[in-house]
């Protein structure tokens, strides 16, 4: 018998192509450095034509990369998203059933590829994305309702589904009605800064838990200072996280705010997929029934070993190490945020 889903992750499936550049590849090859950019497949075509650096293979996608370290760390979980009817799309389908990870809920498009991101990682650890949706564009706000979220306590929702509002007002809905709780990754200061008028009624009405890193905080409050955006954010959920890299996080609810310290690193790989195993670990206490300061812990272990890696896919010693904190944060938890 299958165990019961706990939380279904709701965005964009999408294969990540991982490519370690210098500062001067990311000038030519245009755009702003961080952050992530959409481009056609045309120009996504071009951009790995000019890339000339080798590139490894793994499925992504903010969401899904969270709903892959839930499974991983045995807690029942979800993609709700739209593949290609091709090769990739099956390979990311397999993928996520191998790491334990139901699949019935991604979707499938005979019209378009399977969506793809190059992510560009320069030796400072940061990583700037340009991202083909391909398939993942095609998931319909009319293909949404409260049955693809059933038998789920929680829905996690990535902020890149805002850039299609009627689609992101459909999940939201949808997770509401069905008796999800809700949590939405802002996701990218881009997001951000293109539904500054939206977000904060979206909020109040359908999430209970934001979480945002500096960038995103920053330009939801409008002054470039990250805790006055947390400051911002929390009037309108339960509870707010703004992530600060390699220093922590801070969390507040209603009026008190606590701060997380990052676990030490030693020299970062690649931030892909960091925030999002951030969110992964948090999210896993949460389910558990811990206060927000230990879930704050949890997604700090798993988001420092995260960096350690290319890419988000973590290697078995990587989730061995990520056990053994958890236990130390089980045995130290608090009661109380």
């Amino acid at each position: 018998m299958d165990k019961p889903l706990k939380v279904i992750c709701v965005g964009s499936p999408i294969i990540d192509r991982l490519a370690h550049v210098d500062e001067n590849a990311l000038d030519r090859l245009g755009g702003n450095k961080g952050g992530m950019q959409l481009v056609k497949t045309d120009e996504m075509t071009s951009l790995m034509e000019r890339l000339q650096a080798p590139v490894a293979v793994s499925p992504g996608g903010s969401a899904a990369n969270t709903a892959f370290g839930l499974a991983r760390l045995d807690v029942p979980a979800a993609i709700l998203g739209k593949v290609g009817d091709d090769g990739q799309g099956r390979f990311y389908r397999r993928t996520f059933e191998q790491t334990g990870g139901d699949s019935r809920r991604i979707k499938k498009c005979r019209q378009s590829a399977t969506a793809s991101c190059l992510c560009l990682i320069t030796p400072d650890s940061e990583r700037t994305m340009r991202t083909d949706l391909g398939a993942a564009a095609g998931l319909q706000p009319a293909e949404v309702s409260a049955g693809d979220f059933a038998g789920c306590h929680h829905a996690h929702v990535e902020g890149y589904l805002l850039f299609n509002p009627a689609l992101a007002s459909a999940v939201l809905s949808a997770a509401r009605e069905a008796g999800c709780t809700v949590s939405l990754d802002l996701g990218s200061y881009e997001v951000v800064d293109a539904n500054l008028d939206t977000l904060p009624g979206l909020l109040s009405e359908y999430v209970d838990l934001v979480m945002a890193n500096e960038d995103e905080a920053a330009a939801f409050c409008r002054t470039g200072d990250p805790m006055a955006g947390l400051d911002k954010l929390s009037e309108h959920v339960q509870l707010a996280a703004v992530k600060l890299g390699a220093r922590g996080a801070q969390l507040k609810r209603g009026g008190r705010s606590t701060f997380i310290p990052a676990f030490p690193v030693g020299d970062p790989v690649d931030a892909t997929g960091a925030g999002d195993f951030w969110a992964a670990g948090f999210l896993y206490g949460r389910l558990a029934g811990y206060s927000p300061a230990t879930c704050g812990r949890f997604g700090a272990a798993l988001g420092a070993e995260a960096v350690r890696h290319v890419g988000a896919s973590l290697p078995l010693e990587a989730w061995e190490r990520v056990a053994d904190r958890f236990a130390d944060i089980k045995c130290h938890a608090d009661a109380t945020i």
